[in-house]
């Protein structure tokens, strides 16, 4: 049994989706180390998503105005005995090592190892996602191979768990989970209104993907989606986004509102990430790209419908949830890892409206229960 005095530091990661792919590994580090104390740092930005997180004590954020020195010496007052850095990066190993934590544990890379007590080996069976060059692409184009498919114990998932199993803990995966409580979703409701609109399903749309276009399904395909699940259910709609989606939030909005007659609640940039985990476990049904919403969504339960275009499914999907449907089109280049495509968007245009359509009903019907 771990001492009680033991107190551990997991450096948390610096994304919205890889921050959700994190908490299984919290999780079982905490059922691991149950009498440790166990204190994650985060960037300032994610830190409503580990708000009453029950795996963890305590959150430390650091913003992106101080340095890394900074940062060091307000960890060193803490004399942390253990420190775990998710991210692969020199930066998270640096961390640990300015707060003087004796014992230091991240994945060896090079660089990075020396200042590591503890160096975990990459995982057997560990992808990296390398962008294919144009060249690459272009020759798979031509050659009309196949799409790449990984397999599933490639998911990112089963990174971070390999890093707590280092600290004893269980590396067997389980669903991300964020925790909402109703106090927040009532709180939520009221404060956009949503209470008006009982009785008719609430469906969310995340049409952005702060990547990049080459995640992102084209917007039309979104309105004539949002349009015929609306003819369909009699929903309502919500679009989603962050403060620099809300032109593109606003367009497709505008054009939901012409096809159905009734205007969707735009809330981009209009809530904060603890308000919008609140908002997406209202949702009767979230569709989606492959963007941390998605990721944030499936943890707090909601039934999501997601499209792929140049990332991985077996990679990043949201396969460790039960309430979730998965699309990609098949083209010789996908996965292709690129912010931008170089050719003609084939993997997002191949996703078809009516296979959406048909793929979110499928998340509804199994859900009915909700």
């Amino acid at each position: 049994m771990p001492a009680a005095t033991e107190s551990i530091l997991v450096r948390g990661v610096n994304w919205l989706g890889d921050a959700v792919m994190s908490t299984p590994a919290l999780i079982r580090l905490r059922q691991g180390r149950p009498e440790a104390r166990l204190t994650l740092l985060s960037p300032e930005k994610l830190a409503g998503l580990w708000h009453r997180q029950p795996f963890v004590d305590e959150v430390l954020t650091f913003s992106s105005a101080e340095n890394i020195w900074q940062v060091g010496r307000r960890l060193r007052e803490r004399k942390f005995t253990v420190g775990v850095a998710l991210p692969n990066s020199i930066r998270s190993a640096m961390e640990l090592w300015l707060a003087g934590i004796p014992n230091r544990i991240g994945v060896a890379r090079p660089g990075g190892s020396l200042l590591l007590t503890q160096t975990v080996p990459p995982r057997a069976g560990a992808v990296e996602m390398r962008k294919r060059t144009v060249g690459d692409i272009r020759r798979r184009i031509e050659s009309k191979g196949e799409t790449t498919f990984y397999p599933a114990a490639a998911h990112h998932v089963h990174h971070y768990l390999h890093l707590a199993a280092a600290l004893g803990a269980s590396p067997e995966a389980m669903p991300p989970r964020i925790d909402v409580s109703e106090g927040e979703m009532e709180e939520v409701r009221g404060k956009f209104g949503l209470l008006r609109a009982m009785g008719r399903p609430w469906f969310g749309l995340c049409p952005a993907a702060e990547y990049g276009p080459a995640k992102r399904w084209p917007a039309e395909r979104f309105v004539e989606a949002a349009r015929t699940l609306q003819e369909k259910t009699q929903c309502r709609w919500l679009v989603f986004g962050g403060a620099g989606d809300r032109v593109l939030a606003e367009t497709i909005a505008s054009d939901i509102a012409r096809a159905t007659g009734e205007a969707p609640l735009n809330l981009a940039g209009q809530t904060g990430l603890r308000e919008f985990a609140a908002m997406l476990k209202i949702c009767d049904l979230v569709l989606t790209n492959d963007t941390g919403p998605m990721h944030l969504a499936a943890a707090v339960g909601a039934p999501v419908t997601a499209i792929f275009g140049s990332t991985s499914p077996e990679l990043t999907g949201p396969f460790f949830s039960p309430r979730a449907q998965v699309l990609r089109g098949r083209a010789p280049c996908a996965p292709c890892f690129r912010r931008e495509c170089p050719i003609d968007m084939r993997c997002l245009r191949g996703v078809q409206t009516e296979q959406v359509v048909a793929a979110a009903l499928r998340c509804l019907a199994g859900n009915a229960h909700r």
